[in-house]
This record gives structure tokens, sequence and C-alpha cells, in this order.
């Protein structure tokens, strides 16, 4: 059993050369391999070492910053040097190492990035797992961003890595300190909070300054590069994501057969802003995805399914489980799941936990109220129905389908308001 704990502390030497040239026809790209000198973990003496390894500990994995070139194609300009976040981090940025920071750690903070580029005007959290957020919620303070955020999905939280949009204060440091996370990052910490959070030793305390400057990313394109088994590339520029504000919305309607179909209902203020929140956030979700999001944070969220329909129930089902794991958290100190283990073994009593799930029935798992967000078109109007039957008020979804008329049907006679994006989010 040690051995397989040693394999996750191992650093893994890499054989990946130091610098890499990337050539578009006439144009070249310039990058250089991250590393950094800090402690090894066995010996505690300085070494200089890049990642720690790769999705797993027997993949050698490398870091490169793009350090030279500019890149236009098709009229477009790519994103040039001297714009790093997580490629740019350096040894003063690890401000706490933890462990060795791995590929994962990485790619959680960056894709955290990409949902909070458009999330500058508040204070906002994002807790990301396996490269999805379990959590995004805005607050008042950072502090209510990081609870609301944490609520969303306790239990996936548990190991994560939380990347914030302010300075990480004595409040919201204090309540990172009582959980379990991998990774923190943050453009800055406030006097006294790095020995609050460094009780926990390995956690990765990181400072990404740049999050200040996150809105310009909006609008900056990257080349993104998927290989293939047969060690082939598939090359694709990044998607700019099109909706800004509630104007950017489309009125859903559609025609079929000769006839004209349209929502009934526009969205109010706060669906608008649920909408353009859930929209944003979609955009680090692996799809087929569907989400719902409430007052500015997360309820369910169902990545990664085959079908719009089982992803929709998925998220449905996450979000009941969720709110009964919360709240019998918040009562009795334990998960829910342990709470029944223990219903079963007769140590804790039957009637608490009924009590416990009829009052998450009766909340329809915080889903009443709530937005459903699909990263694509509902190809029938079964996933959209999944939501109604919740409570949900409002939809948003790209549009296009055959059967967008059978979407504004449904929504219409449960009086769900619904917009779409003229854009599809699929990420994979």
């Amino acid at each position: 059993m040690s051995e397989l704990k040693k394999m996750y502390r191992t650093i893994v030497e890499d054989p990946f050369p130091p610098e890499m040239t990337i050539r578009f026809g006439e144009q070249t790209l310039l990058y250089r391999k991250k590393t950094w000198r800090i402690p090894d973990p066995a010996s505690n003496e300085l070494v200089e070492r890049g990642l720690r390894y790769g999705e797993n500990p027997d993949q050698p994995a490398a870091l490169y910053e793009l350090v030279g070139g500019n890149l236009i194609l098709g009229g477009c300009e790519f994103i040039n040097p001297g714009n790093g976040l997580v490629s740019s981090i350096t040894e003063e940025d690890m401000i706490q190492v933890g462990k060795h920071p791995g590929k994962t750690n990485l790619t959680d903070i960056d894709n955290a990035l990409n949902i909070l580029k458009f999330m500058t005007k508040r204070p906002t959290a994002a807790i990301m797992k396996h490269n999805n957020p379990s959590g995004v919620a805005c607050g008042e303070t950072l502090a209510e961003a990081y609870e609301r955020a944490n609520r969303a999905d306790r239990i996936a939280a548990f190991g994560g890595c939380l990347v914030v949009n302010r300075p990480v204060d004595r409040a919201t440091a204090e309540l990172i300190s009582e959980r379990y996370l991998e990774v923190v990052a943050a453009p800055d910490y406030e006097e006294g909070v790095v020995g609050i959070l460094a009780r926990r030793k390995n956690l990765r305390i990181i400072r990404i300054g740049r999050i200040h400057d996150l809105e310009r990313f909006m609008d900056l394109p990257v080349v993104e590069f998927k290989a293939l088994i047969d060690g082939g590339i598939i090359v694709q520029q990044s998607q700019i994501n099109r909706i800004r504000s509630r104007d950017d919305f489309l009125p859903a309607r559609a025609t079929y057969k000769g006839r004209e179909y349209a929502i009934n209902r526009m969205p109010t203020e706060r669906e608008y802003e649920d909408m353009l929140f859930g929209w944003h956030v979609e955009q680090g979700v692996t799809s087929n995805s569907v989400i719902f999001v409430k007052d500015g944070a997360t309820v369910g969220i169902g990545t990664g399914e085959q079908d719009r329909v089982g992803v929709a129930e998925i998220a449905v089902f996450k979000a009941y489980a969720k709110y009964a794991d919360y709240l019998c958290h918040s009562r009795y100190g334990i998960s829910c799941n342990q709470f029944e283990l223990d219903v079963k073994q007769g140590r804790r009593d039957r009637a608490a936990l009924e009590e416990i799930r009829e009052q998450t029935r009766k909340a329809r798992g915080g889903l009443i109220g709530s937005i459903m967000v699909s990263d694509a078109f509902f190809p029938f109007r079964d996933g959209v129905d999944v939501g109604i039957r919740e409570g949900i008020t409002g939809v948003v979804q790209p549009g296009g389908s055959e059967r967008d008329f059978e979407v504004i049907t449904a929504c219409n006679e449960a009086d769900v308001t619904m917009v779409f994006t003229g854009q599809r989010l699929f990420k994979h």
C-alpha cells in the first residue's frame, strides 16, 4: 500500500526538450519548457523540475510557455507572447508548493479562468474537479461566493481546485482551511492569510496576478491541438463566446410547416442575470452537458453524456443528492451517505433521514426557480421536460433543432421563458 501511495508523490522525469517550435507555413511560434526550482518532496532540497507527471503517475508531461512569434491565420490574430497566466507561474507565485504540481492541477486552474474571465464584476469562486466545475458562484463577498460554490457540491469539491477572482481575505481563508482542497489560486493573498491556508501542508497556494486582467482574454483566441492515436493532429481555433450581455440573446422562435412558433414570456431581469451566468459557466463544462443555475450559483451540473435527456436527468439527480447532503451535513456534521449507512446499522434515527429526504423532495433539490442551460439544442422536447418537471422558470440553449417548435410549445405550456444563443458550446 505504501508503494501505491508513493507513486502519487514521485516526480516523473520527462523526456521533452527545453524548447519547442511550431511552424504554420512561414510563421513560427517558439515555446519554452517551464521548470521551477522548488523543494524536492523526498529530500526537501531545491531541485529544478517541471510537472510532477501528466494525467496519471506513469505519464511524463511538460508545460510550455509561448515566448516568441506572432500568428495570424485567415485574418485572425492569435494570442501573442507576454500574456501568460498558468504557463507563466513562477517560483514566487508558488507561495506554498505542497505536492509538486501536476498536469491536472494546472488544467483545472486554466479551465476555471476560462469561466471566470466572464465574471469580473462580482466576487466569484470556481471549484474545479477533473477539468469540470463542481460549483461556481458569485457573492457580495468572496467568502459568500466560496461558501455558495462549495455548497453546490460539497462532496465533489473535496480535493478540488479553487480559483477566485479577488484577493483571498481572512474570512475566506478560514473557510478554505476547514476543508480539503488540492489547489487554491487567486490574484493575491491579504496579510496573514497564507499562514491560515498553510495549515493544510499539502495545499498548493498559487498567485496568478493577471486574474485582475482576465476580461480581455474573452477576445484572444488560441490554437487548440488534439493528438490522434496514429500520431496525427487536429488543429482548431478556440471558440469566442458571442454572448456578453442580455441583448446578445435571441428570442426563441421557430417555423414548422408554415406555422410560426414563439416563446410567450420574455425573461425577467433576474432570469436574464442567471441566463448570462449559466451560459458563461457552460464555457468550462465538458459536453454533452446540461446545468441548472439559480441566483448566481450552480445547482446541478451534468457533464460528458451521450444524450441530452440523459445528461439533464443526471444533473437533476445530482441536484437532489447534493441538496440532501448539504442539509445532512449542516445539521449533523456528516455526509448523507454516511448518515444512511448509520441508519441501516441502527446507529441513527430513520425519522431524521426521512425528514431530510422529504425536505429535499419539497425543494426539488433546489431546482425550483432555476434556469436550465444546455450547450447544444434539444433534439426533442423530452430534455427540456426534465427541467420543467422540477420547476425551472427559464431555458438557455443554442436553438436550431428541427423540433425547436416542440421545445417552444413545452415551455409555453409551463409558462417557462426561453432564449436562444445562436452558438453551440461543445467542449470535448
